[in-house]
């Protein structure tokens, strides 16, 4: 009958396995089964998960590094700024925690998200961490037998963990750590300033207070606003740098600000400037698809939020309307032309004069296409906009640009087609559409593409893309009598 005992190899290798695991956060993230998805994806109150599907990435060792550092520090404060999907709170929330709780007995740890139900969410995984065989051989502890809630529970050598709204008012006895993950919902939440100052209340009032004198605190997030809990928290001069930041509490914090893509020289993994983050997990098409909106892209995965008006156009001065203004509207489609999946997008902007002298922006077509593509949308454009419609399109340097224009025009043989050079900077040419934007003089027509133009207006001239403004821009001068020339052929191009 085999021994159920294990050999002296395998003996020396369960222990070794052991002192690795409470030797450091990160091994024990290396040794136990970290929670991923719910079993039943279909249950929000689910109280099984598989596990992780990725192993430990740089970001995520960083990550658990950093927290450490601060839990050990009287006073320790971090806040943790990476993208979505990046896996930050499932290490901070849910892995961190256990361990200490089971490190040090008689740890007490808050977590604090925006709502109660994310809270417990974290909760609940971290009670699978603390209720496996694995995290028993580690710390000769498990979960009491009297624990049952998913938001508060224990371990049987006095370790507790509270999970719960920032908001909703914290109570019970002060912890030894705290973290706070996702102290905001999203953008209506980030953009209104009621729940701002509410979430900042709720920080000085309830959550401080609750961490015991020489206590650490973590903060995880993405960037939604500028004046989010982090933004209030770090001193006006912070330029995205991570590493040792005092904030205006007076508190030193040690930052780690990851973006999607790299943009600082400095970044804490060593990446080379336009690298993005987690390439094992995340290929360059999963981040291009955000990359399209320019504000999500800068705020949620750059975690660099910006104000809502830009340095050139006021977006927020452009008024929606249902429906045209009656009268005759004189109209221009502008074009900037791209022709390539992997480079610049080509973008149809429709600007009308009205008869009071004001501007409607009365529709966008955008797209990164092939030139086969391309002229396909600029001619069914053209189709649905109507002959009364002029076009304006771009002519590029040389024989080239000048073969492009005439193979464009005898495409829309039949409509009133404008060509002229680009003249100046796209800063220069955006300043005349600006300047009436931002008085107020511009109305935008509803539609679906309504709030990819906004926020490409807003980020201009830094943004991502500025495809649509050149688009308009040309437009604007069009309709204004720039210099070009308009002609029209008939169907057959003669």
């Amino acid at each position: 009958m085999p021994s159920l005992q294990p050999s002296p190899p395998q003996a020396a290798a369960e222990l070794l396995r052991r002192r690795r695991g409470r030797a450091s956060l990160g091994d024990f993230a290396n040794a136990i089964e970290v929670p991923g998805k719910p079993v039943d994806e279909d249950d929000p109150d689910a109280w099984l998960f598989r596990p992780v599907e990725t192993a430990l990435a740089a970001h995520h060792l960083l990550l658990l590094r950093t927290i450490e550092r601060a839990a050990t520090r009287r006073y320790g404060r971090f806040m943790v700024f990476m993208p979505p999907g990046s896996a930050k709170s499932t290490y901070c929330s849910v892995v961190a925690p256990t361990y200490f709780m089971g490190k040090r007995p008689g740890t007490k740890i808050l977590l604090a998200s925006y709502g109660s139900d994310l809270a417990r969410r974290h909760g609940r995984k971290a009670r699978q961490v603390v209720k496996s065989p694995n995290f028993r051989s580690l710390f000769g502890a498990g979960l009491s037998a009297s624990s049952s809630a998913a938001d508060e529970w224990a371990l049987d050598n006095g370790s507790e963990y509270l999970a719960a709204g920032l908001t909703a008012g914290l109570t019970g006895n002060r912890a030894h750590g705290g973290l706070i993950d996702d102290p905001i919902k999203g953008r209506a939440e980030a953009n209104s300033e009621a729940v701002r100052k509410s979430t900042w209340d709720a920080y000085v009032d309830d959550f401080q207070t609750r961490i015991a004198p020489g206590g650490w605190i973590g903060l995880v997030q993405t960037r939604w606003h500028e004046d989010d809990l982090a933004g209030r928290l770090l001193p006006e001069d912070y330029d995205g740098r991570s590493g040792m930041v005092r904030g205006t509490d007076g508190r030193d914090w040690e930052v780690i600000n990851l973006p999607a893509k790299c943009e600082r020289a400095d970044d804490p993994l060593g990446r080379e400037v336009g690298e993005y983050l987690w390439p094992e997990w995340f290929d360059r098409e999963h981040w291009s698809a955000f990359e399209k909106v320019p504000r999500t892209w800068a705020a949620l995965f750059q975690q660099r939020p910006s104000p809502a008006e830009g340095d050139v156009f006021r977006p927020g001065m452009i008024e929606v309307v249902d429906a045209l203004p009656a009268g005759p509207i004189q109209w221009v489609r502008g074009w900037d032309l791209g022709a390539s999946m992997d480079g610049d997008y080509t973008a149809g902007g429709k600007l009308g004069k009205l008869p009071d002298g004001r501007f409607v922006i009365g529709g966008m077509e955008h797209e990164q296409y092939t030139s086969d593509k391309r002229d396909a949308l600029m001619r069914n454009t053209a189709s649905r906009d109507g002959r009364s419609v002029r076009i304006s399109i771009p002519q590029d340097p040389g024989q080239a640009g000048k073969s492009q224009v005439l193979a464009l025009t005898r495409m829309l043989a039949g409509y009133s087609v404008h060509s002229s050079p680009e003249s100046g900077d796209k800063v220069t040419r955006a300043e005349l559409l600006a300047s009436q934007v931002n008085v107020g003089n511009v109305l935008m027509l509803r539609g679906a593409w309504n709030d990819a133009l906004v926020e490409e207006l807003r980020l201009f001239p830094n943004g991502s893309y500025d495809y649509q403004v050149d688009a308009l821009s040309r437009a604007f001068e069009a309709l204004m009598g720039g210099q070009g020339v308009y002609i029209t052929m008939n169907p057959k191009g003669l």
